[in-house]
């Protein structure tokens, strides 16, 4: 891509994430103490944000929109930070990130502002903080959005589940929604497995100048066409993973990279 097409996309990326954070701003003051209300004007910002960066990155999402009736707890393999700007253009929902992201230019400001639930992955005693927070966020009629292979991966597989926010789940034998996303890029750009996909020793900053370069993005999210419930969450993490594998379609081809490093995610039980 040309640098002035580069250059335009940054510009507008920024321009659209300023604009709807003023936005948000604006008029969040108006609705603080209302707590529907409240919800109802975070999940306008977030998803038509993120529908406008779905268009300035010239992301064409092909999904079947078997959307799982709220309250939802979804899980879904993780390929990039581009998930959520896929997944939120689609679904009203409230994330699980990683405690890092809070200080990331631009998306940590945003993610925190949306109601992101921020878990240490280095901490297992994180662990009961963040699940409490998922039933909390469940009976108050939000959806929760889990990436349980507990890093961002090459897209060549889908990781073994860690079941440890299943937890909750499990414990009120709740029905647990499950989705895969894919991503392919235009014969002449850099494949999807090293532009799109965030794993292994990338950075923020050129990984995402790397996506302006793309000329477009094909993602491809399939939600399932069924929930799993267990009691279990070892085994409903075994089931789930199992499930999404079923319907998962590689970013590229196996052994065409090597097996991503899990950048500290210890949280295994």
């Amino acid at each position: 891509m040309q640098p002035f097409s580069v250059i335009t996309k940054a510009i507008a990326f920024s321009l659209a994430t300023i604009g709807f954070y003023l936005f948000w701003l604006l008029f969040a003051p108006f609705v603080y103490f209302f707590l529907r209300p409240k919800r109802q004007w975070r999940n306008f910002i977030f998803r038509n944000w993120a529908r406008t960066i779905v268009k300035i990155l010239g992301i064409k999402i092909h999904t079947n929109a078997i959307v799982p009736a709220t309250p939802f707890f979804l899980v879904s393999n993780h390929l990039s930070y581009i998930d959520i700007i896929v997944l939120a253009s689609q679904l009203d929902c409230v994330f699980i990130a990683k405690r890092e992201i809070k200080s990331w230019p631009v998306f940590g400001l945003l993610s925190r502002s949306m109601d992101t639930i921020f878990i240490d992955r280095t901490r297992a005693a994180d662990i009961p903080r963040v699940n409490a927070l998922i039933v909390e966020t469940l009976q108050s009629q939000q959806n929760i959005v889990v990436f349980p292979e507990g890093t961002s991966t090459a897209g060549t597989e889908v990781w073994p589940f860690k079941p440890s926010l299943l937890e909750p789940a499990a414990r009120g034998n709740f029905p647990v929604a499950y989705a895969s996303i894919s991503y392919r890029t235009p014969p002449g750009d850099v494949p999807a497995h090293l532009s799109v996909c965030w794993w292994g020793k990338m950075t923020l900053m050129p990984h995402l100048l790397g996506i302006f370069r793309l000329s477009a993005i094909e993602a491809t999210l399939t939600f399932g066409e069924e929930t799993l419930q267990g009691t279990d969450r070892k085994e409903l993490a075994k089931r789930l993973h199992e499930a999404v594998t079923t319907i998962f379609m590689p970013s590229t081809e196996p052994d065409t990279v090597p097996r991503a490093v899990a950048s500290g995610w210890n949280l295994v039980n």
